[in-house]
């Protein structure tokens, strides 16, 4: 199956899963719990998430944690020219894109090595680590150049063999149900 036909597949069942609102609040509160008590996230002090779509982990319980727990949180901000940084999170300064998610207005860039982890997104992961993201390749390209601690957070189905790319880097700690 091509990275395409995965992405639609894993786009499907995730979105079907996101339909059961208890079962994946269950689901994504437990995952939380999980990154929580990892080494890599208690060693943090700053981390660097997404914004969630509602098909995806709820990123929310995490960013809530993190600030309670007094820790710089970032988020992504990307560029019509390609590029991603990472952004301090301000809930207030946040706006919808053009593509239905939100996004940090400022564009004040936190560098690379301030960063101790990185909770990358995904769609598909192989049991490896690898990712199949959603095709922009803006994941893949940052961390290129990151050499911290970075972390997944997947749905069981998520989980699947194949074939990776030369460019493509591994998540090093997948936390899974």
């Amino acid at each position: 199956m091509s990275k395409k036909e995965l992405r639609q597949e894993m786009l499907f069942k995730m979105t079907a899963f996101s339909r059961n609102k208890h079962q994946k609040a269950l689901a994504d509160k437990t995952l939380s719990k999980r990154l929580i008590a990892t080494d890599i996230y208690q060693k943090a002090s700053c981390l660097a998430t997404y914004l969630s779509m509602p098909h995806e982990y709820d990123t929310r319980h995490l960013i809530s944690q993190a600030l309670m727990d007094q820790k710089t949180v970032l988020v992504p901000k990307v560029f019509p020219n390609g590029k991603m940084i990472f952004v301090t999170y301000d809930e207030a300064s946040l706006q919808k894109t053009t593509f239905g998610f939100l996004e940090p207005l400022s564009h004040e860039e936190v560098p690379v090595f301030k960063i101790d982890m990185i909770h990358v997104p995904g769609l598909v992961f192989s049991p490896e680590g690898y990712r199949i993201g959603y095709g922009g390749g803006y994941f893949d390209r940052y961390l290129a150049d990151y050499q911290g601690e970075t972390v997944s957070t997947i749905y069981p189905f998520q989980l699947q063999n194949f074939t990776k790319e030369p460019f493509d880097l591994p998540v090093r700690k997948l936390i899974s149900l």
